[in-house]
């Protein structure tokens, strides 16, 4: 067997209206479809599932923790442009997201945040 490609990936978010919003307002992806307790977005040729699940929201110091020490955490992480990733952490910040000072790797630099339901993502851009 050889798999293909990624069709879609899945995040578990507690209220499914409010995590659309943020995935398409904030950080610019498209509504494919809705199917009553999740909806598809579309991520740059694949898809990114949002699941409504009921789940305790994280309190602030392990908010703070997941995005100061996130490496080694499971994470979702999206590609951009260096033009964008430039005013990436000011565009996030004036939206109300967490996120970490960015880390330069040399050849890619990143930016480590959190989703309104504490899902650790990553903002990527590759020189």
């Amino acid at each position: 067997m050889k798999l293909e490609r990624l069709d879609h990936f899945g995040i578990e978010v507690a209220d499914l209206a409010r995590a659309e919003r943020f995935y398409t307002g904030v950080l610019g992806l498209e509504v494919v479809n809705r199917f009553g307790d999740q909806v598809l977005l579309d991520c740059g040729g694949q898809n990114l599932a949002l699941f409504e699940v009921s789940r305790p929201p994280l309190a602030a110091a392990a908010r703070q923790s997941i995005i100061a020490h996130p490496l080694g955490r499971g994470h979702h992480a999206f590609k951009v442009k260096p033009g964008d990733f430039a005013g990436a952490r000011q565009r996030l910040a004036a939206a109300g997201v967490e996120s970490a000072a960015p880390i330069d790797w040399g050849d890619h630099e990143c930016i480590y945040f959190l989703d309104p339901d504490g899902n650790l993502l990553e903002m990527v851009s590759y020189r």
